[in-house]
């Protein structure tokens, strides 16, 4: 199998606030990555994450994984300061709070460039509201389910004094917007890629 990956360098570093598999957490990034894997993969992400920042040059980047085909199932967003990057693949649906059915490989993956100046409580207001714009987007389109077992997102921004991304803030509204965009039609390449 050929591996399909996607790398995103920024042009100048960014703060990061993520639960992505390599440099997750509250850091400092100079990009991201979307790195596929196989869909029986079961290695250790951290080295193999390690491993592929280095093979590609890369330093202090933001990683993420998927079993997804990245080449196919990629979409990208843009509305206004917002950028939102997602790979989907939903073969292991789950609803918050329930019991998940037997795991199976499948990943929603988000990744957020904001190209402002917010605080971290800005950040986790960002993340909140792109995962509501997920949830609305898979249940609209008829899955029922909150996510998968293994979702992961990102937000990337730059340290500033912007407090609030909410839903009623418009740079809550811009991401709403753009994660509703490039996650439906991330949808639509995952459903063809099965068929």
């Amino acid at each position: 199998m050929e591996f399909g990956h996607f790398i995103r360098p920024f042009e100048r570093e960014m703060l990061a606030l993520s639960n992505a598999p390599h440099r997750g957490g509250l850091v400092r990034a100079n990009g991201f990555f979307f790195m596929m894997v196989h869909k029986n993969y079961s290695g250790d992400y951290k080295a193999d994450c390690r491993r592929f920042e280095l093979e590609n040059g890369l330093r202090d980047y933001v990683g993420f994984m998927t079993a997804a085909d990245v080449r196919k199932v990629l979409s990208i967003s843009r509305v206004r300061s917002v950028e939102a990057y997602i790979t989907a693949g939903v073969t292991n649906p789950a609803i918050a709070g329930e019991v998940p059915p037997p795991w199976k490989p499948g990943t929603i993956n988000i990744a957020l460039v904001i190209n402002e100046g917010l605080t971290v409580g800005a950040m986790a207001n960002a993340i909140m509201t792109a995962t509501e714009a997920k949830t609305y987007t898979l249940l609209r389109l008829g899955y029922n389910a909150t996510g998968t077992t293994s979702d992961s997102i990102g937000v990337f921004a730059y340290p500033g004094e912007k407090e609030w991304a909410g839903t009623a803030t418009e740079l809550g509204i811009s991401i709403g917007k753009a994660v509703r965009k490039a996650l439906e039609e991330s949808l639509r390449k995952w459903e063809k890629t099965r068929s």
